[in-house]
Order: structure tokens, then C-alpha cells, then sequence
């Protein structure tokens, strides 16, 4: 039915009278459709969101080349194929990104975690967002797994820069409408943005993984006091003591480990952490717990970077188990290592998405 249309049927016999105020009563209420659809240009029928994503035809999902395998499994969770593109790099790297489907007025989501190498991955997603900004979509969502740069949050030294706000600045810059991370290593750099910003936990996945492990003794480990919050979240949820690791960095990528606050003798540790790059800080980790008495050491982490000499760390360590989400794509000796527990995330992100889209709570999906 069209709107301003109204359909009365056999059965609708009413008195002269009652039938003239109902008539008038749906044309003032069409009336009212009508003009909250001139709004957008679009009649509010249309403007009504498909309750499955797959025959919604103003919905669209795109990946880039840093993680499409997260993204085909996203894809799968909500019921849409991934978007056709074609992105080619010249002979020096340059990037050129072409869209082959229609996106006019199409409600967009974009999934480009900044993994290595970060800054090609980076730019690649600045030139699809502007393609699809010249392509009229109605809305940008970057859908951001992993957001890099996000350890420069704060002038920490002299003379450095903040680049986690710059990348939040770039993207704006580049047309992007909403933002959708994971885990980013510090919660205030969603003020750095001037748009909307869901902030997902990877926590439910991983929470899930260990209670059916069901480890005894079990007490929840933060590596540093600058993810306290984090771990407590997660030794609430598992219903764990917590402890915490007092540790000072000397340079990038490069910590020394102090001393251990709270007793871990005889307990099963488990080490909480948003990101694992060079795995040093967790494996002098995990000899400070067993030095201390932890009779066996876990860890879990949102994004496994394992950067550099991580994986070889790991696999000599005399770490029990390491788990991980696919915010970003293993490298195929991580994935080989018996050691490395990978959880997928795509089921999290796509409910995300569909609430986005739908217009619904994202704020269920933090338990």
C-alpha cells in the first residue's frame, strides 16, 4: 500500500458520518507520513529498515585487504554477501579502489582492521571511504577489529605526537558517518572522534571460552595498571580474584617487570590484555607469576599483532594456552603453533551491525 492510500473493504460498512471522521482522520495521518518523509526525499515506507538484511536493498557490506576473511564471516552471520570491488595498486604501491555495485542512498559498512602493514592498510581505507562518499552512500560505518596508532593516545614525552587522534581526524576528513572498534587500547579515544562511536568488548567471546574450561583455582591477571579496568571486568564475570602486574616500560615494545601485587601462589593465572605485539611484556609476565607460585598461566588477548620474534616467544614460553579473536589475520606460523587459540568475533560484530542498521541497542551485546 502507497502512502496517503487508504483501503476500505467490504466488511468496513460504518455509518455517513463515523466513515467521514475516519476518512479524515487517515489523511490527516498520511498527511503526516508524507511529510515526515519529504524529510529525506524518500516516502516513509522506504525510509523503513528491512528486518533481513539479505533482501535489504539499502544495505551494503565492503571489505578491504586487511582482514576479508573476518569480513565474509561477518557476512555470513547477518545473511549478505560481501560487496563486488576492485582495488589494484600501481607500480609504486599507489592505491586505486573502484566500487562495482550501486550505493546511492545505500546504509554502508566498511570492515579494514589497521593491521600490518599498518599504514597501507590505513590509506587503502581512507580511499574507499571517499569512493563511497562520491558515490553518494547515505551512511559510512568504518568497521575498525583493530584501530592501530591507538597506543599514541597522550603526549607521554616531549615533542611526540598524538596520532590517535590524527587517524580519528583522517577518517572524519575522508567522509566516514559512524565508527565501530573493538577492544581499543584506551576507552577515551572515542572523544577524539566528532562522530558516532560504538565501542565493542571482545570480553563475551573470550568469557565464554574459559568458563567452559573451567580452570581451577583461578585468579584473573591485569599485565599493567593501565588495564585494571579491563580484567576487573572480566574476574567479575568469571567470578575470579584479581591481581595485578607492576611493570616499566624502558622504550617501545620493551618492558621490564617489576613485581606481582596480589598472591598467586597455588593459583591457575590467567593474563588479560587488549593487544599482544612482541609478546615480551607477557612472557616476563608469565615468569614473574610462576616465580611467584602460579601453578599454571593462561593469557587472552583481543589482538594478536605477534610482531617480530612474538610467535618464537611464545611457543618457548612456559605459557599453557593463548587465546585470541580474529580482530586481526594470523600469520600462518601463529596459526600452526599448538600454543594459539583463535575465537572469531564475526558473530559479535555482525549483531552489531544489524543493530546499527536497524536502529537498535548496541548495549546488549556487552553481555
Amino acid at each position: 500500500m502507497e502512502a496517503g492510500t487508504v483501503t476500505v473493504t467490504t466488511e468496513d460498512k460504518q455509518p455517513e458520518a463515523a466513515t467521514k471522521d475516519l476518512a479524515a482522520k487517515d489523511a490527516s495521518q498520511d498527511g503526516s507520513k508524507a511529510k515526515d518523509g519529504a524529510k529525506d526525499g524518500k516516502p516513509a515506507t522506504e525510509r523503513k529498515r528491512a528486518r533481513n538484511l539479505s533482501e535489504d536493498k539499502r544495505f551494503r557490506l565492503f571489505s578491504g585487504t586487511a582482514n576479508p576473511e573476518l569480513a565474509r564471516k561477518i557476512g555470513e552471520h547477518i545473511g549478505v554477501k560481501v560487496g563486488e570491488t576492485k582495488l589494484q595498486r600501481f607500480a609504486d604501491g599507489e592505491v586505486f579502489f573502484q566500487l562495482l555495485e550501486n550505493v546511492r542512498g545505500v546504509d554502508v559498512f566498511v570492515v579494514q582492521p589497521t593491521c600490518y602493514p599498518v599504514d597501507q592498510h590505513l590509506v587503502e581505507l581512507l580511499v574507499m571511504i571517499d569512493a563511497l562518499k562520491r558515490a553518494s552512500a547515505a551512511r559510512i560505518t568504518v568497521v575498525m577489529p583493530y584501530y592501530g596508532y591507538a597506543r599514541q593516545d597522550r603526549k607521554d614525552k616531549p615533542r611526540v605526537a598524538i596520532s590517535a587522534k590524527l587517524i580519528a581526524d583522517l577518517l572524519t576528513t575522508a567522509g566516514a558517518n559512524r565508527a565501530l572498534f573493538v577492544d581499543l587500547h584506551a576507552a577515551q579515544i572515542q572523544g577524539f572522534f566528532n562522530i558516532p562511536v560504538d565501542h565493542l568488548y571482545a570480553s563475551p567471546v573470550l568469557v565464554s571460552y574459559f568458563r567452559e574450561l573451567n580452570l581451577p583455582n583461578l585468579m584473573v591477571i591485569s599485565p599493567d595498571p593501565g588495564g585494571v579496568e579491563r580484567a576487573r571486568f572480566f574476574a567479575q564475570k568469571m567470578g575470579a580474584p584479581l591481581a595485578i602486574v607492576d611493570k616499566r616500560r624502558t622504550d617501545m615494545n620493551v618492558a621490564e617487570v617489576m613485581n606481582v601485587v596480589g598472591d598467586v601462589k597455588g593459583r591457575t593465572c590467567l593474563i588479560i590484555d587488549d593487544i599482544i605485539d612482541t609478546a615480551g611484556t607477557l612472557v616476563k609476565t608469565v615468569d614473574a607469576l610462576l616465580n611467584a607460585g602460579a601453578t599454571a598461566v593462561y593469557a587472552c588477548a583481543s589482538h594478536a599483532l605477534l610482531s617480530g620474534p612474538a610467535i618464537d616467544r611464545i611457543a618457548n614460553s612456559r605459557l599453557e594456552q593463548v587465546v585470541v579473536t580474529d580482530t586481526v589475520p594470523l600469520r600462518e606460523a601463529a596459526q600452526k603453533l599448538p600454543k594459539i587459540k583463535v575465537l572469531s568475533i564475526a558473530g559479535l560484530l555482525g549483531a552489531a551491525i544489524e543493530s546499527i542498521h536497524m536502529e537498535t541497542s548496541v548495549s546488549t551485546l556487552f553481555n
